[in-house]
């Protein structure tokens, strides 16, 4: 069955099918423009080279967000055929409506939405130029190790916030606690708490800057205190995240390995099988050398189950 252009499209923007080497093609250009992108936006708040190469600066702009508008037009025209977001339950607006909501179409949106603003507004929007460097992020999409980093907090979400309310809690107890002791010694930088909160943070987080330190016995007590309970509190996150990047990959191995186990059904691999298993690989973010082996491994495992290991003969 012949494919429409919708769909074609949708398999070159997924990578998948025999359409994977022009979507890899396609996914290095976007990644070069997104990198060139960024660095002209770093070298353009240099004042001298902005007022040199302003209309260099310009035609890079231009035409990087046209070719960024019009991916995000494709991907929002053709989502309805991606395995994502495909549902013939819903109609067409309904799954691009979900679509434009998803984090890496808004990711895509913000992208671009800064330059469409300064277009049609007139007054000062310079804190737009610096929005557009979160365009980095756009390389989200074509980084599996971001995916499993942005699965990972999702996973992770709720442990998270638990983990940063209970620091909210420790900081305003730690902002107090030196406001009480230091305020009357050095009222210039503990006059209040929410100015003692900048020692408190720096603190928690083992930065120490030096600029705002206790200087009474107690206050260095007390900060000690909060140093050796911050050492603590700031590897909760950590770990958590570490933790549960750890599960992702896991997660995607056992599902690589399920579906190769299916693929080995009947002791063999054809063509179809082996398709659909590097177009897995690819989604998965395994490289071809953990792929191979798994294989390898499970293929030969297969192959010994067929044969009774008392006799050597075949089941």
């Amino acid at each position: 069955m012949s494919l429409t252009l919708r769909q074609k499209t949708a398999a070159i923007l997924e990578g998948s099918g025999k359409y994977r080497k022009i979507a890899h093609s396609l996914d290095i250009f976007l990644i070069a423009l997104i990198i060139f992108n960024v660095v002209a936006i770093v070298l353009e708040s240099v004042p001298d080279l902005a007022s040199q190469y302003y209309r260099a600066f310009f035609y890079i702009e231009v035409i990087s967000v046209g070719i960024f508008c019009i991916e995000y037009l494709l991907r929002l025209w053709c989502c309805v055929d991606k395995l994502n977001f495909k549902d013939d339950s819903k109609s067409h607006f309904a799954v691009r409506l979900k679509y434009i909501r998803s984090p890496l179409a808004v990711i895509d949106l913000i992208a671009i939405l800064p330059t469409l603003l300064m277009v049609f507004f007139t007054f000062d929007l310079r804190f737009l130029r610096v929005i557009r460097l979160m365009r980095i992020f756009k390389l989200t999409r074509y980084s599996r190790a971001m995916q499993l980093l942005l699965a990972a907090f999702k996973e992770e979400a709720s442990s998270l916030m638990a983990a940063f309310f209970i620091m909210s809690l420790v900081l305003i107890v730690a902002s107090c606690g030196i406001y009480l002791i230091e305020h009357d010694v050095q009222p210039d930088k503990f006059g209040s708490i929410p100015a003692a909160m900048w020692w408190a943070m720096a603190t928690l987080t083992t930065v120490g800057y030096g600029d705002v330190v206790p200087i009474t016995p107690l206050g260095r007590f007390f900060g000690g205190v909060i140093t050796l309970l911050s050492m603590g509190m700031v590897a909760i996150p950590t770990g958590l995240l570490a933790s549960s990047f750890a599960d992702q990959l896991r997660k995607r191995r056992d599902a690589f390995h399920e579906a190769v186990l299916h693929a080995l059904v009947d002791g063999k691999l054809d063509d179809a099988e082996a398709e659909h298993l590097e177009a897995l690989r690819l989604e998965l973010g395994l490289s071809a050398s953990e792929a191979n082996q798994a294989i390898k491994l499970m293929a030969s495992e297969r192959a010994q189950s067929l044969y009774c290991r008392h006799c050597g003969e075949k089941l």
